[in-house]
């Protein structure tokens, strides 16, 4: 959002983004090109330094084959888990704008967002169907308290769409970074992440927006509480869309120790870790919630660091 741009005039654009770009999973992606097709044993399918797993000297060791069979079983399970969320995300925003009175914007640009997470969640379950293996996303913490979290979009919004940052950064992140570094990977993936990245920026940039609009307007007391809980949310559910569970790495057939020194007890894993949220502390400290309490909560969950200068920002210049 420009200085000279008011947040509805930022509604208006996201809005009128939606009209003029937007995917359908069924009309923009063509499942039954024999380039999508899904074999187990494709080298494509083998994961790129950029995913965490994929960098690690276990994975690389295993053979070719294997690795692939694993990347296909992190592939589809990461779809999974984003389906998951995105149906959370879903459910908490029709809360939400259900309250919403006449005239107010934001309605119409969530409905957009909704109909576009719609589209996501289709397509990720459609890839995991064609993938062939059998995932269950989630922990089963997260599965369990997915049936409460849709109540805080209208009860207590700003922890809600912390939540939706908490989701969407770090896999927005993690597939930027596959889509960058040049590797050649499965067409059928590539294109998901290519829509997925496309419409998950105007969805990022309304999660900002609010939040940057309505948090300095909050009290003290409400304002301190959110300054605590903002780094709490993010890690937690960060964790929950980018770390495999101990059930998902008995089926890929990882050891759990090596999850356990990717996610996050090695250089780079702790790297990795901060790089994911540079960008909410961004935002965290342009909206005030960065306070010596906070800034211990950030460095005790180890996702401290220095913020991006800008949204998006390379974070081997960031970080």
């Amino acid at each position: 959002m420009t200085s000279q741009q008011t947040y509805h005039e930022v509604l208006q654009t996201l809005s009128e983004g939606s009209v003029h770009v937007h995917f359908d999973a069924f009309t923009d992606i063509d499942w039954d090109n024999p380039d999508f097709a899904v074999d187990p044993q494709d080298p494509r399918w083998i994961l790129p330094e950029a995913d965490p797993l994929g960098g690690h000297p276990w994975y690389r060791a295993q053979p070719p084959g294997r690795q692939a069979e694993i990347g296909l079983w992190r592939y589809a399970n990461v779809a999974k888990v984003g389906m998951q969320f995105e149906n959370v995300l879903m459910r908490g925003a029709l809360d939400y704008v259900f309250h919403l009175g006449n005239q107010d914007p934001e309605f119409r640009y969530l409905t957009h967002e909704i109909t576009e997470e719609t589209h996501h969640t289709q397509m990720f379950q459609e890839f995991v169907n064609r993938a062939g293996v059998d995932v269950h996303g989630g922990r089963r913490s997260f599965q369990v308290i997915s049936r409460f979290l849709p109540l805080a979009a209208s009860l207590l919004p700003e922890a809600f769409f912390t939540g939706v940052l908490a989701g969407e950064e770090p896999i927005d992140h993690i597939q930027k970074a596959i889509l960058r570094s040049g590797a050649e990977g499965h067409p059928l993936l590539t294109r998901i992440m290519q829509i997925h990245v496309a419409e998950e920026a105007r969805h990022i940039s309304f999660a900002h927006e609010f939040l940057r609009t309505k948090v300095p307007g909050y009290g003290k007391v409400r304002r301190g509480v959110l300054s605590v809980m903002f780094p709490l949310i993010m890690r937690r559910l960060g964790d929950v869309i980018v770390i495999p569970d101990r059930r998902t790495a008995e089926k890929m057939g990882v050891p759990y120790s090596v999850i356990k020194d990717i996610f996050w007890r090695s250089d780079d894993g702790r790297k990795m870790l901060r790089d994911l949220f540079a960008d909410v502390r961004m935002l965290a400290e342009d909206i005030g919630l960065m306070n010596r309490a906070s800034r211990r909560v950030w460095k005790m969950l180890r996702i401290d660091g220095r913020p991006s200068r800008y949204r998006s920002h390379p974070a081997s210049l960031s970080a």
